[in-house]
Parts: C-alpha cells; sequence; structure tokens
C-alpha cells in the first residue's frame, strides 16, 4: 500500500459557532485546492457544509457562551464532546482541527492528541488578554497553533506553544474598499432613498437647539443603522432589548433613520422579531435572513454586539458603538476574579490600540447612553472618514492570504506523518 493511500485522505474539523463555520469554510477550500482528495468530517454549519464538509453533531448543540451560561448546558457539551472523541477516532482523520470554541475545542483536542492523532487549533484564545493559565493546557492540546493576530504569535511563542501567524481569512474576504451602494442594491434597498452625507450645519444646529430630551433632532435625508445582537440566543436575549430601545431612541430624534437586523437563523429571527414587537414597533426596521456582511457594508453606522462583528465591521470601514452584557454571575465572577487583562472588549479597539468604537458593557448597555453615541457618529463626518482611514490601515496590516498560509502550515504538518506510513495507528484504542 503506498503512503498516499495507507490512511483515508479525511481531516477532521469542528466549527462550534457562525463565526467558527465561516473561517471553517475558508479553510476547507484553501487546503482543497492544494489536495483535490481531501474529505472533510466534524461539526459544520452551512458554509462548511456547502463546501461538503460532514458534520456529525449539529453546530448549534455546540453554540453557547459564558460561565454561568455554560453550567446550565455542561452535561450535553460533555456528552457531545465524548461522541465526537469516539467517532473522530473511529473515522481516523490525518488531523483534527479546532477551529475557536477554546474551551470546548481545547478539550477534544487534547484527548485526541494524547493517543497520538495530530491536532491543529485555529484562530489562538484570547490568553494575552485573560485566562492565562490555559497556555499549560494549549501546549498539551495543540501540535500547532494557527494565529490570527501578530501579537498573539509573538506571545505564544515566549512561552513555548508551536504557532504560526497566517494572518486573518476575513481580511483576505472582505475588499478593502466595500461598495455601499451594491450592498444595498444587493438587499433590496434603494440607496437614492439612503443619504449617507447626513451631518449639516441645519442638522447639528438642531440638536444644539433641541429644548427637550424627546425633541427630534431631523437631518435632510436619511441614515441606515446596522444592528448585530449577536449570533446565540444568550446573546439575543440580552442584547435584543437595550438594541431594539436604543434603535427607538435614535428614530424619536431622528425620523429619518433606517434599520437592519442580520439574523443567523430562523429561530433567531422569530425571537428577535418578538422583541421588536415589544419593544420598538414603530421603528423601520428590516429583518435579514443571513446576509450580515452585506448589512454592515450597506449601512452607515452599526451598533454590534462584542466579538467577530466588531472585527468584521472595521474591515467593512464602518463606524460601529459596541454593546455587551454577559448574564450578572458571569460577570461577577469575571471582575472579581479580575480575569480580564486588556483595557478594551472589543477587538477592533483592541487591534486599533484605543477606545476608537464606543463601548457599552453590562449596566452601561442602555439606550440613553449608547443612542447618544450613534447619533454623535452619523453628525461627525470628520470623524467617520478618521475611523475609516484607521480601520483600513489595520486591515491592510492583517491582510496576508490567511487561508492559503493555514493550509500550507496544516500540510506542512501531515505530509511527512502520511510518509511514514504508520500502518498501525495507536489511537483506535477503545475511548475511556
Amino acid at each position: 500500500m503506498s503512503a498516499a493511500t495507507a490512511r483515508p485522505a479525511l481531516i477532521g474539523i469542528v466549527a462550534n459557532e457562525p463565526s467558527g463555520d465561516q473561517l471553517g469554510a475558508l479553510l476547507i477550500q484553501a487546503l482543497r485546492a492544494r489536495r483535490p482528495e481531501l474529505r472533510f468530517v466534524g461539526v459544520a454549519g452551512p458554509k462548511m457544509l456547502a463546501q461538503g464538509c460532514e458534520t456529525l453533531l449539529p453546530m448549534e448543540r455546540l453554540s453557547v457562551m459564558g460561565l454561568v451560561e455554560v453550567v446550565k448546558v455542561l452535561p450535553d457539551l460533555l456528552r457531545a464532546r465524548r461522541e465526537l472523541v469516539a467517532r473522530l477516532r473511529q473515522r481516523r482523520p490525518l488531523v483534527v482541527i479546532g477551529v475557536d470554541a477554546p474551551d470546548f475545542n481545547l478539550g477534544l483536542e487534547r484527548r485526541l492528541r494524547a493517543p497520538g492523532l495530530p491536532t491543529v487549533h485555529l484562530v489562538s484564545p484570547t490568553v494575552w488578554a485573560w485566562r492565562a493559565g490555559r497556555i499549560k493546557q494549549i501546549r498539551r492540546s495543540v501540535d500547532l497553533m494557527l494565529s490570527i493576530f501578530p501579537f498573539e504569535a509573538e506571545f505564544l511563542r515566549a512561552q513555548r506553544v508551536p504557532v504560526e501567524y497566517i494572518g486573518h481569512p476575513l481580511a483576505d474576504e472582505i475588499p478593502l474598499a466595500p461598495d455601499r451602494e451594491a450592498a444595498r442594491r444587493a438587499l433590496g434597498l434603494n440607496p437614492r432613498t439612503l443619504v449617507t452625507e447626513v451631518a449639516t450645519e441645519r442638522a447639528l444646529e438642531a440638536r444644539r437647539t433641541a429644548t427637550s430630551e424627546t425633541a427630534p433632532m431631523a437631518g435632510p435625508g436619511t441614515a441606515l443603522i446596522a444592528i448585530l445582537p449577536g449570533s446565540r440566543r444568550s446573546e439575543i436575549d440580552l442584547l435584543g432589548p437595550p438594541m431594539l430601545e436604543t434603535a427607538a431612541w435614535c428614530h424619536a430624534r431622528r425620523p429619518g433613520l433606517h434599520f437592519i437586523a442580520p439574523m443567523v437563523s430562523e429561530t433567531l429571527h422569530e425571537r428577535f422579531d418578538a422583541m421588536r414587537r415589544a419593544c420598538a414597533p414603530e421603528v423601520p426596521l428590516r429583518l435579514l435572513n443571513g446576509h450580515s456582511r452585506e448589512a454592515m457594508a450597506a449601512a452607515d453606522l452599526v451598533l454590534t454586539a462584542s466579538g467577530t462583528a466588531t472585527l468584521e465591521t472595521l474591515l467593512a470601514k464602518r463606524p460601529m458603538v459596541v454593546a455587551y452584557r454577559l448574564h450578572p454571575l458571569t460577570y461577577w465572577l469575571v471582575t472579581r476574579l479580575r480575569l480580564i487583562k486588556v483595557r478594551h472588549a472589543a477587538m477592533a479597539n483592541l487591534l486599533v490600540g484605543r477606545e476608537l468604537a464606543p463601548e457599552f458593557l453590562q449596566e452601561r448597555c442602555r439606550a440613553e447612553l449608547m443612542g447618544p453615541a450613534l447619533l454623535a457618529l452619523l453628525d461627525d463626518a470628520d470623524r467617520r472618514a478618521e475611523i475609516e482611514q484607521v480601520y483600513r490601515r489595520v486591515h491592510l496590516q492583517l491582510k496576508r492570504n490567511a487561508a492559503r498560509r493555514a493550509a500550507e502550515a496544516i500540510l506542512a504538518l501531515i505530509e511527512p506523518r502520511e510518509s511514514r506510513n504508520i500502518s498501525k495507528s495507536p489511537y483506535t484504542s477503545t475511548l475511556a
């Protein structure tokens, strides 16, 4: 038997949430471009499924965030991980790649790596920001860490973790100059009715001379604000009401404003729509099934949850306001134990090095705070231009053809092992 056929041309890949599904799909494309015979199996969302990845579990079963939130579903998560370990050992892939979700995937990788299966983790955990003690777990879990930010790679090398800096896949995929009007046409919006230049002397004067808190501050045209409350049910539940209340606050002062909100699933679409009817029935808000990237590009401003969406908004060169809430007990534990070591919550602000996107976390996630921040951005053309320039510089730093670099690093890890043509695999023993 030849080295090429000694083992199945199979790669395991596990993505737990929509952002991981997106990264996983790009990686599958890049790997298959170099090895067309490769097949993929693991946990996949719609984008990875479209690339032909076989899923062993529904991705939604693994999608959860927060310390307290995880506790509620921990037994099922542990059962899911045991099931994946057993099924991946049985399938004997050349390598298993965990995409993000370190609390789940590092444990999965450690259990598969211990008896001999190579493992790779795509997207370094934020050990440089909080829970630095996870470094020991990372060393036990991975043969290779793929880092998407340059400062991460420097930190991990100093901690003796095998790492390759690949740049960020989204920086390669999202154009340097997103086309607002094309995005609006793709979403069925009329660009002529959504004027982007809203900061005029008349609008500014109206704001300065308003005689009451609720006085409208009308501009000469309309603007479009995208609302991105997150991809998890827990995020929708915590962020949906204050974001919708913020939209209502802004619309009361600027009746010309329009809003769009992309939802990652029909379930979340229905849940958010019910909140809209309760919190902001008068607001002109269009819900989308997917199309978050187009929504960001189409918008003048973005109100977003902290997370990958802030990076995508940065890459779309759109000014943003960032909101986030955790379960109160989770937030208490995080702050009480001083687990967070960075000044900003949003990745966009970490990359820039300052709070260019205003952050409203926990008790500050309120309409009367977020609404004025959005309107201030809307009325400040100079600030929006500065934000666009800064975000473009960051985009260029991250644009390194990441999927190709990741594929090359993974193949460099597994191909020497394939060439050894080991007929007996040490990791096919019965799962303990």
